[in-house]
């Protein structure tokens, strides 16, 4: 088992490991009371049973809510239900939400627990590769508008992280590359070794390699980690996490949400390499490289939306401050830096 502290405004243990589902109370730091178990319609048939006895054998008493599965889940609608459930469960501050899903049923639940009682407890278990190696970690919680996704949150840190690696294998091949493309990230980000080990060992023909994606899993958080620890409310240095994510957002939104995140940020991220590229940030052998890994992994190297699309959704980014968009761009393997655009040159500079 791997085991990763994140000291951030609360400090946590992130656990990655083969059956660690069985072993939550011993992995747990809040006291037994009532756990509120948040999954999806999806992911609860596979594992709700499963955490649902381990919890109660150490004393919990459990309660079960489900959404549905997807982003349609990360709206007020959904918010407002589950706080209601909350409440008519008189749950306090000393009882616990467990957040058992992908990134949107995280999401969802730790804007809750944010928010519920001005915060209570809640525990991260990841059961898709993207929220394992991104979205559960770092304390960024939030749901969407119709006009952009996440745009209402809070930064609000989990009290564990608890990744049991079995739940990978049940993983769809497009949910498991979905996760890969962010785990490309980290590599473009940060890493040209972890770039190199996943041109060489393709996880998505390495699925059953428990180790080798223990290793990988646990290298990104890391590398999340040590981010977040320099820049917690994402105000700097944290920006650089968001690479690929911008185009990726934006091309999320103009499919309705029908393509997925990780798919999106593969796309954003050989778009944004293109960009670099064009202005002289990056060697084209940088742009080869990723489109390369991308297409090895299944993923996306190019959006099917017009300029005039994408441009009209990035302007309701979150990522704009002020007058300029922060837009995340390789220099090499392993290395990005951020570059500010004004809003009135995001069509010549980003597509032109």
């Amino acid at each position: 088992m791997e085991k990763i502290i994140v000291k951030a405004s609360r400090t946590y243990q992130v656990s990655i490991g083969r059956g660690l589902f069985s072993q939550l109370c011993a992995l747990t730091p809040c006291h037994p009371g009532i756990a509120v178990i948040v999954s999806d319609e999806v992911v609860a048939p596979w594992y709700m049973e499963m955490v649902s006895a381990a919890l109660k054998a150490g004393g919990y008493h459990v309660k079960n809510f489900i959404v549905p599965q997807g982003e349609r889940a990360k709206s007020f609608i959904w918010y407002e239900k589950l706080l209601s459930f909350l409440a008519d469960a008189h749950i306090t501050r000393s009882d616990v939400i467990f957040a058992l899903g992908g990134g949107v049923v995280g999401d969802l639940s730790g804007f809750v627990a944010s928010s519920y009682l001005r915060g209570i407890p809640y525990i991260q278990l990841p059961t898709t590769l993207l929220a394992a190696v991104d979205s559960s970690v770092g304390g960024k919680t939030a749901i969407n508008l119709p006009e952009g996704k996440n745009l209402v949150g809070a930064f609000y840190q989990p009290y564990a992280v608890i990744m049991d690696t079995n739940s990978l294998q049940t993983l769809d091949a497009d949910i498991f590359a979905d996760g890969c493309a962010e785990i490309i990230k980290y590599g473009l980000l940060a890493d040209e070794s972890l770039f190199k080990l996943l041109s060489q060992h393709v996880l998505t023909k390495n699925r059953e390699d428990t180790a080798l994606l223990e290793t990988v899993i646990a290298r990104c958080v890391a590398i999340k980690r040590d981010i977040v620890a320099q820049d917690e409310r994402d105000t700097g240095i944290r920006n650089l996490l968001n690479l690929g994510h911008t185009f990726g957002h934006a091309i999320e939104k103009c499919s309705g949400f029908s393509i997925r995140h990780g798919h999106a940020v593969a796309a954003g991220m050989a778009m944004v390499t293109r960009v670099a590229v064009r202005h002289g940030i990056c060697d084209n052998q940088v742009l080869e490289k990723l489109k390369s890994v991308l297409q090895e992994y299944g993923l996306p190297v190019s959006s099917e939306f017009s300029p005039d699309s994408l441009l009209s959704a990035l302007r309701s980014d979150k990522k704009i401050n002020g007058n300029v968009l922060r837009l995340i761009l390789p220099q090499h393997i392993g290395s990005c830096r951020i570059e500010e655009i004004p809003l009135d040159k995001l069509d010549q500079y980003l597509i032109g």
